[in-house]
């Protein structure tokens, strides 16, 4: 089940998530038609962490990309964010957005 949504009011996102949003955006240099879908899902395999953070970016035209980040929401950052997008880019091959490296 979902989680990561702010008390009070459960059909809107925390504001840490909207920022991780923005994050995406902008590392990922993205259009406003792409979709960027930010999850924190409970994990019950063996050996996974019991909350992981899935970030999902759904562009209008070409493939979808799929991360996932093995920590809580409120533990990922900007860094651990371009740690992912740039690891998924040498491992895969395939080619992510330019990574838009803001320090």
């Amino acid at each position: 089940m979902p989680l990561g949504f702010g008390p009070g009011s459960p059909a809107a996102p925390s504001p840490h998530l909207r920022e991780l949003k923005e994050t995406v955006r902008t590392l990922l240099d993205l259009d406003d038609d792409t979709a960027v879908l930010i999850r924190q899902l409970a994990c019950t395999e063996p050996g996974c962490p019991p909350l992981e953070t899935i970030v999902a970016v759904l562009p209008m035209n070409g493939p979808a990309l799929r991360w996932t980040l093995h920590r809580p929401t409120d533990e990922v950052t900007e860094r651990v964010m371009t740690c992912a997008f740039s690891q998924h880019q040498t491992s895969t091959g395939v080619s992510t957005p330019s990574l838009n490296h803001a320090e």
